[in-house]
């Protein structure tokens, strides 16, 4: 497996096609989803320019985080029996404002291989059992991804196996950006199930504290959001809508966690789901590992309508 800096991904692009509906993925550089475009009008944000992001190591469009969901509150962490020291200078780490390991490898160095293509699908696969993986999550293991497109609606599915001989914690999530056309931001409507907040401290790890959140039904506002919450069950649905438009986000299984991000400046909502809380390497909260032999799998779709 490549994961070389220079990398094309646009030498590797697969667009689906179902209805109204358009998306693009880029299975060379981490299975982006690059663009969301119904009837001709793109969906997704911070897509505009995509090599810059590359390039950065910042996400942009629908990336997987891989293999943990935002930040870890250190650069050790103990799981599944394997303590790891994570090497601050690695170009394989993406690191935030704090100095902490962001969002696993960052989606433009995980090249993975595609198994079949359709007008309206795409399966592929991503290998970690390179040494510069391993040194980074010491669990070998493959992944596999189904995107589907449907008239209405993209499902993204996501399997892991433990295929190698080694348990596999599961701490991965996805951090979608959307955006309504023609709308500014403030006149959004975000709608939220309830949910329990999680308490984060000012580096932005969860502290272990939690208190209920009703559920949401308002306008977005200059209200600015970069909050951790847990689900009641692994099934939920968020929605934003306005101008004629409705973007729902439904976690159909897998994703216990959210995380909603929404800076009061930027004319994007990411609504981000996650396997695990932030920081479980690290804290070990309810963290998932599948034994050898077996596997892990979780979905989300993402249902769009639009006037006419």
């Amino acid at each position: 497996m490549s994961m070389s800096a220079s990398l094309d991904p646009s030498a590797n692009t697969d667009i689906l096609t179902a209805g109204d509906l358009q998306a693009t993925f880029w299975p060379a550089a981490g299975m982006l989803g690059a663009s969301l475009r119904f009837r001709g009008v793109e969906l997704l944000r911070r897509v505009d320019d995509l090599d810059a992001a590359r390039i950065k190591g910042s996400t942009a469009g629908i990336p997987l985080l891989y293999p943990w969901a935002n930040r870890l509150g250190s650069l050790q962490y103990r799981a599944a029996g394997r303590q790891v020291s994570l090497d601050s200078s690695s170009p394989r780490l993406h690191f935030d404002d704090h100095k902490l390991p962001m969002h696993g490898v960052p989606w433009s160095q995980l090249q993975w291989n595609v198994g079949a293509s359709h007008a309206d699908a795409l399966t592929a696969r991503l290998d970690w059992l390179s040494q510069e993986l391993l040194a980074i999550f010491p669990f070998p293991h493959h992944v596999e991804m189904v995107v589907r497109l449907r008239p209405v609606d993209l499902e993204i599915q996501t399997t892991v196996f433990a295929d190698s001989g080694s348990p596999v914690p599961i701490s991965f999530g996805f951090h979608p950006y959307f955006g309504l056309p023609e709308l500014p931001r403030a006149e959004w409507i975000v709608n939220a199930p309830a949910m329990r907040k999680l308490a984060l401290d000012a580096q932005g790890i969860p502290t272990g504290q939690e208190t209920p959140a009703t559920p949401l039904a308002a306008r977005l506002g200059n209200t600015g959001y970069d909050d951790s919450f847990a689900l009641s069950g692994e099934q939920a649905t968020f929605s934003i809508t306005g101008n004629g438009y409705s973007i729902a986000i439904e976690f159909k299984n897998g994703f216990p966690f959210a995380q909603i991000f929404a800076p009061k400046d930027k004319e994007f909502i990411a609504i981000e789901p996650m396997t695990a809380a932030t920081n479980a390497l690290c804290s070990g909260e309810g963290l998932r590992v599948i034994a050898p032999g077996e596997k892990f799998t979780a979905s989300f779709r993402v249902q769009v309508y639009g006037h006419m």
